[in-house]
């Protein structure tokens, strides 16, 4: 990231585009759909609403949306390089929804 002069800035964290980073962790199928998401106002960053998906993201934010039927609230954990296999984007992030509870059978 580069600071106010130009250069780059050593202690900045380095970040990810929002969109990129819900498709390579495999939330949505194409970018496209995930700037659509952000672009309505559906996702939150650390409570915050954002409606650019060019807004940066890094380790330790915490993100929610909507996914199909479910909240989904989850702490990014990586960046990731690339859009890998189902296992690889998983590890990208940390669940914080709680599991949920099986119904006691009568």
């Amino acid at each position: 990231m580069a600071g106010p002069s130009g250069k780059p800035n050593p202690s900045a964290a380095p970040g990810l585009r929002l969109d990129k980073w819900l498709w390579q962790a495999r939330f949505f199928k194409s970018r496209g759909l995930a700037a659509e998401m952000i672009e309505s106002g559906s996702v939150r960053v650390n409570g915050t609403r954002v409606t650019r998906p060019g807004r940066d993201v890094g380790a330790g934010d915490v993100l929610t949306f909507a996914q199909g039927n479910r909240i989904r609230v989850v702490r990014i954990l990586a960046l990731g390089q690339r859009r890998g296999p189902a296992g690889e984007a998983q590890a990208l992030y940390l669940d914080l929804e709680p599991p949920a509870t099986p119904e006691p059978l009568e």
